[in-house]
């Protein structure tokens, strides 16, 4: 499993680390936030139990994040919003992806984050961050559930779109894989059904 320090530089957390450490339940990592143990301007996540430093997003990256938001939008049936970087839950990890498709409405989550029972898609936006999200990622949005996972990697212009995921057994995985790139149209499937095609081209920047 690979991370980032607070410089940039990889990090594999599945070897055996220098120093003693420990992995955190999603409860102790949320108290650790209500008790204000971060600063401020930390920027965290905790994936399969580790909290890890969250990707520096640069200009690209976050017109990426917008111009998908704006796209999606169009196409979503009622009942059905985007988030921005918010949380989300599983068992063991409380990743922030990009933008993630859920049911309901705002205040349907006021005392918790949408899990993958209310969740439709999943995106990341890969730069940097590409090792990441195809690595554990990838690995913990399948283990949970989630039925549909993009990446809109920068790098080769393309998005990559895992569905079927096989839950939590020993490698969890999608089972199908497919890219689109600049000339394609992505289908967009929420709660199993396609409701429209997005252009590429109109999700990158």
């Amino acid at each position: 499993m690979l991370a980032t320090t607070s410089s940039g530089s990889a990090l594999d957390l599945d070897e055996v680390p220098p120093l003693p450490v420990r992995r955190f339940s999603v409860v102790e990592y949320r108290r650790m936030i209500e008790l204000g143990l971060f600063d401020d301007d930390e920027r965290f996540e905790l994936l399969e139990g580790w909290i890890v430093p969250k990707m520096v997003r640069n200009p690209s990256h976050d017109v990426t994040i917008e111009l998908t938001h704006e796209a999606l939008r169009g196409f979503l049936p009622e009942g059905w919003r985007v988030r921005n970087q918010f949380a989300t839950t599983t068992a063991d990890s409380e990743p922030e992806p990009d933008l993630i498709v859920v049911r309901g409405v705002p205040r349907d989550y006021l005392d918790h984050h949408p899990g993958p029972l209310e969740t439709a898609l999943v995106i990341e936006v890969a730069d940097s961050s590409l090792v990441r999200d195809r690595g554990v990622k990838r690995r913990l949005y399948a283990r949970a559930g989630y039925p549909v996972y993009w990446i809109i990697n920068l790098g080769t212009a393309r998005v990559e779109v895992y569905t079927d995921p096989t839950g939590p057994d020993a490698n969890p995985a999608y089972r199908l894989v497919l890219e689109f790139g600049v000339e394609d149209s992505v289908p967009l499937v929420i709660d199993g059904r396609e409701v429209g095609r997005l252009p590429v081209r109109d999700l990158l920047p």
